[in-house]
């Protein structure tokens, strides 16, 4: 009985609490696999609504009916289409149908669908998580329910959505790195963002050096250890004002710059300004500010190939 009592809040056969229940998908019951009691009936078949016949046709598979649900879609994207008619029934006098669809699907929900594919293919570019997608989905939504950017190319809100997206997932891409796989210029995507921001009365944290130090350094193959000593650099310059209205981006490229100049794996302008989006011309100018303090940018722990007094002067 004690184990019995353990198991009120499960379907068991009283008598058999342990037994095996086997399931019988034509009637819905489910019966005891020892004495044969009936201990549920009208049971739901969650399975699939269609058998496969995938032998039959190759090139689709009849195992499910309908799209996934959508949340976001008014009436979650659930509507009735009119099939062709059987026989007679279905068309007039003159032949034509006699039952027609007026509309599948609303203008605005066809905006929708095309803004979402458009974030879920830029996404898919730069090898962004289902989180951050399924944030900038609902960023859309709001604006677009809001009609708080008319005037405003929907790829260029969808373009701007993923970008707070990243930001707010804590994992930021640069306006270049997004224009990259938009069909919108830099220029635009940027007053999105901000109308955006004031529209929805929201903010996202602002970016740091750290934010890309890591990305960075994995892109351009460098170890662990020049890594380690970029981060240092580039707080420690931001910590004593070194590098006074320059862009966290470019003060993380420079730090990179002057890391890997000092080790083993010696990276160029060009290399680190093709991986972070940045002009050489603007590596150079962050880099000449910091080069005179190099000696105390440096962490203590840092295992100098070329010594400091040897490091490029630009």
């Amino acid at each position: 009985m004690a184990s019995y009592r353990g198991r009120l809040n499960e379907v068991c056969c009283p008598q058999h609490p342990d037994a095996h229940l086997i399931e019988d998908y034509r009637a819905g019951d489910q019966i005891c696999s020892e004495c044969g009691l009936v201990v549920g009936d009208r049971v739901i078949d969650v399975g699939s609504e269609w058998r496969t016949f995938s032998n039959e046709k190759a090139n689709s598979d009849p195992s499910r009916v309908g799209g996934a649900e959508n949340p976001l879609l008014n009436g979650s994207d659930l509507s009735t289409i009119i099939g062709p008619g059987a026989g007679g029934v279905g068309f007039d006098a003159f032949g034509g149908s006699r039952y027609q669809n007026r509309r599948s699907m609303s203008s605005s929900d066809r905006a929708l669908i095309n803004a979402f594919r458009e974030i879920a293919n830029m996404a898919d570019k730069i090898n962004l998580p289902k989180a951050i997608v399924d944030r900038a989905n609902v960023l859309f939504k709001q604006v677009h329910d809001g009609k708080n950017l008319k005037g405003r190319s929907n790829d260029a809100i969808a373009s701007a959505s993923l970008y707070i997206a990243c930001r707010q997932e804590g994992v930021p891409r640069t306006f270049k790195e997004i224009c990259a796989v938009s069909k919108i210029s830099k220029k635009e995507i940027g007053r999105c963002f901000k109308l955006i921001l004031k529209a929805l009365e929201t903010q996202v944290d602002l970016i740091t050096t750290g934010d890309f130090m890591s990305r960075f350094c994995s892109n351009l193959g460098l170890p662990a250890s020049v890594q380690k000593g970029a981060t240092h650099i580039a707080r420690k310059a931001v910590d004593l004002d070194i590098v006074p209205g320059r862009s966290p981006i470019s003060v993380a490229a420079a730090a990179i710059y002057m890391a890997s100049q000092a080790s083993e794996d010696k990276k160029s302008q060009k290399e680190i300004g093709d991986i972070a989006g940045v002009a050489d011309v603007t590596i150079r100018q962050s880099y000449k500010l910091m080069y005179p303090r190099a000696r105390e940018l440096f962490p203590d722990d840092f295992k100098f190939f070329t010594p400091v007094d040897q490091l490029p002067q630009l």
